[in-house]
């Protein structure tokens, strides 16, 4: 299961997949047409191309130059949007560039038309090695098809493009693949923040690979816990970094102090966790946060002074924030059922999605009255949605970093007067949910 999922998600983000499955495509479609015979009268006959062999050819010849250029044109203008979006937003978003389905659809469309034509050259006008006036001319008049919709598809590529690049479609593409991540891929059950430290017996599975966790699948592993019985506790969370041979992946023991099979036990959890060279968003809402974090980082360093943008990111995580204000956080805890241990995945919790979402927004933007109160309307958002003690409290903690660091920051009392109302509106209302 990890090995396909892994080569699922390298397939969705490679550029080359589509493309080769257009050219196989287009030749079985070329050979197809070639077969089909264009009687005089008939209305295949009247809708076929109507030129001499040479004609054809000629039409074949353009219409796979072009193909050339306009391929070469989409390859230029992506690589300026990736160029572009990794130094004015953040170099973790080419991924979601990369993963862009419309790119890949527009490449295939090229490549398939450019390999149609191609592939027509070795039919038309040509027999045995001689030249003939017979050639398939219903497939050559969908040489035609295929160029014009190559160029609807070039006109689309420019305009989807143009808005890819636009920050609000950037920030919003990012928070809609977060918010589905928090509604289908986080664990759906909690346990205890502070989960019990594993024996000083407890064997130790480290890592064969470097990189980071992309997903854990501890399903998986209940199995072998309840077999062997033993408890078993993942320590990276999801997207954390380990290092081959001296970050433990995971600690294993066994409840009764039996004996067990430590070798097997400990390949199971390696195939139960996947380690790649980058973060996905398959389990990882913190990777879709970071990305928000590093547009407004960015947005209020000193050489682009955009405090705007970085509001409208704060808004962005706004919406993730009470997405997940409404849903069960925390650590996994599976039982392995009679004669078994649990199994135990640890994830991040509410104070720890909340200050990823505040904490270096905070630190950078502290001076701008506009960003703290767009921090304060993410914390009262977030605050709506949840009645839970501990949230209320982390929230409440926030909200007393950002009032310190907003009266030491903000010179001018007039700015100061807005932000100071609307942290104490917001801590009367903590008060009251209490």
């Amino acid at each position: 299961m990890r090995r396909r999922e892994a080569a699922w998600e390298y397939l969705r983000g490679a550029l080359w997949v589509l493309p080769a499955i257009a050219v196989v495509l287009a030749l079985a479609l070329g050979s197809i047409l070639s077969s089909v015979n264009t009687r005089p009268g008939t209305w295949m006959h009247r809708l076929a191309f109507q030129g001499t062999p040479d004609d054809a050819r000629t039409l074949l010849i353009g219409t796979a130059g072009t193909m050339i250029t306009v391929i070469a044109l989409t390859l230029g203008l992506t690589v300026v949007a990736l160029q572009l979006s990794s130094t004015q937003f953040s170099p973790r978003i080419l991924r979601n560039f990369l993963r862009d389905r419309p790119n890949q659809v527009v490449l295939s469309v090229f490549v398939a038309t450019f390999a149609y034509s191609i592939a027509g050259l070795y039919t038309v006008g040509v027999s045995a090695g001689s030249r003939t006036a017979d050639y398939p001319r219903f497939a050559v008049s969908w040489a035609m098809v295929l160029l014009f919709l190559s160029l609807g598809a070039l006109v689309y590529e420019i305009h989807h493009l143009t808005h890819s690049l636009q920050i609000d479609e950037v920030m919003r593409t990012v928070e809609r693949n977060t918010r589905e991540v928090v509604r289908h891929g986080l664990p759906g059950t909690t346990a205890p923040s502070a989960l019990p430290d594993p024996p000083p017996s407890a064997t130790v599975v480290p890592s064969s690979r470097t990189g980071y966790v992309q997903a854990v699948h501890p399903d998986e592993l209940v199995g072998h816990a309840a077999r062997h019985g033993v408890s078993i506790k993942i320590a990276p969370r999801v997207g954390d970094h380990i290092a081959a041979g001296s970050t433990p992946l995971a600690w294993v023991w066994s409840e009764a102090g039996r004996d067990f099979d430590a070798v097997g036990v400990g390949r199971a959890v390696e195939q139960s966790v996947r380690i790649g060279f980058e973060r996905t968003l398959e389990q990882d809402a913190a990777l879709g946060m970071r990305q928000l974090v590093d547009v407004a980082s960015k947005a209020l360093s000193p050489a682009i002074n955009d405090p705007y943008t970085a509001v409208q990111a704060l808004d962005h995580l706004t919406a993730i924030m009470s997405s997940l204000s409404r849903r069960d956080l925390g650590s996994l805890v599976l039982s392995a059922g009679p004669g078994g241990g649990t199994v135990t995945v640890p994830a991040y919790t509410f104070a720890d999605y909340l200050d990823l979402a505040c904490a270096q927004i905070r630190r950078y933007g502290a001076r701008e009255p506009t960003v703290a109160l767009a921090l304060i309307r993410l914390l009262r958002d977030s605050a709506a949605a949840t009645t839970d003690d501990g949230r209320l409290t982390a929230i409440g903690f926030q909200l007393g970093l950002l009032e310190a660091d907003a009266t030491r920051e903000i010179v001018q009392p007039a700015d100061l007067t807005a932000v100071t109302a609307a942290a104490g509106e917001l801590r009367d209302r903590l008060e009251r949910a209490r």
